[in-house]
């Protein structure tokens, strides 16, 4: 390894293209280059061919019908047009929804905005461990309620919530259930069925495919789930999502998901190893923790609290040749303390000690030992 080449530890922000995921795309850049709505020659046919492709591709790998699948240009848009159209299409039944305090700001920045609309929004407390009370969910549910939204599993932490079971106390109340699956979709194996989402969601650049590009899934029978579209103008996606699909990048998003699918298993195996060899040696510096729960966490995910780190920049600055977080790079420029730590009951002290690890395929044994003789280095001082 190059000593001067920075090492990449933040693969819940982005990760690197696939190779499979390129070779795939390269050829709807220039020589299959139609509009997957131009239905009256070849070029316009063969792009729709790939993105039907695509679209069982997707759907193969969470369990869905090519027709539950809506192209989007990403998980961000996916949550606004699922809580914007929910609310829109059942504000006649209620105006009522269930979200939690540790939500993306894609989900809490949408809330704030509907509750601007009429909307009453109740944001669940999590306990120190980042998990809702499933007693305290069942509770908030009225007859008002149209949907729950309750990420898989958040980006700063790792945490994972029980969505079989926050999907069975929706159902049984007759309400949709929305989730944030953005980092839990292509590591995990996920199944829209078996863990009872009606509606949720896929960023391609979060498993090894391009950015620009996601899917939405949104549920077409028991029950069936209807939305008022966020874009509108030309009909597109059967008029759930209008606008001229990104062919490269859906053909991107499908290989991903097959890719993610068959190496799922050696690649949960390999990164889990790294994270365990990162955590260990870290447990061993006094006074450090890891912020959210240890049994119910993605396998690549280490959020720790660093002790006798007195400024948030700090740590950064101390590992200039190692790239990892802060907190969410959705929010990284924001200056106030990570609204998801703080919710689980974090000081502002112990939030700006705290930085996110998130490890990927393409992470080394080498790669981690740097860090680690970094850190000492950095604790010995």
């Amino acid at each position: 390894m190059n000593q001067s080449e920075p090492v990449y530890f933040d693969y819940n922000a982005t990760t690197p293209l696939d190779e499979q995921v390129l070779e795939a795309m390269l050829p709807f850049f220039r020589n299959h280059f139609g509009n997957a709505a131009s239905n009256t020659h070849r070029h316009g046919w063969f792009a729709k061919g790939a993105v039907d492709k695509a679209r069982e591709q997707v759907a193969l790998a969470i369990g869905a019908e090519p027709d539950e699948i809506v192209f989007t240009s990403g998980s961000t848009e996916s949550m606004n047009t699922a809580l914007k159209g929910i609310y829109e299409a059942y504000s006649g039944k209620g105006k009522h929804i269930i979200t939690s305090k540790t939500e993306h700001k894609a989900v809490l920045d949408t809330c704030e905005y509907l509750e601007s609309k009429g909307a009453r929004i109740t944001y669940l407390d999590v306990d120190p461990e980042g998990r809702i009370d499933l007693t305290l969910l069942g509770q908030a549910i009225t007859a008002e309620t149209i949907a729950v939204c309750i990420m898989a599993a958040n980006n700063e932490t790792g945490v994972i919530q029980d969505i079989e079971a926050i999907g069975e106390i929706a159902h049984a109340h007759k309400t949709i259930f929305v989730s944030d699956t953005t980092q839990y979709i292509g590591k995990l194996r996920f199944d829209v069925n078996e863990s009872n989402v009606d509606v949720c969601c896929i960023s391609a650049h979060k498993l090894y495919g391009p950015k620009g590009v996601g899917a939405m899934y949104l549920r077409r029978k028991s029950p069936r789930v209807s939305i008022i579209p966020l874009l509108h103008g030309g009909g597109h996606e059967n008029g759930r999502r209008s606008g001229t699909l990104n062919v490269p990048g859906i053909v991107g998003l499908g290989k991903a998901m097959e890719v993610a699918q068959a190496d799922m298993w050696d690649v949960n195996t390999h990164v889990s190893k790294l994270k365990n060899q990162f955590e260990h040696y870290l447990l061993d510096i006094e006074g450090l923790r890891i912020n959210g729960s240890t049994r119910h966490r993605l396998y690549n995910t280490s959020n720790i609290c660093f002790p006798h780190i007195k400024q948030g920049g700090t740590l950064l600055q101390a590992l200039p040749s190692f790239s990892f977080s802060a907190g969410s790079a959705c929010t990284s420029a924001a200056a106030s303390p990570s609204h998801v730590l703080k919710a689980m009951g974090l000081s502002d002290e112990d939030v700006k000690q705290s930085f996110r690890f998130s490890f990927g395929k393409y992470n080394t044994a080498e790669e981690i030992s740097r860090v680690i003789e970094s850190l000492k280095l950095v604790y010995n001082a």
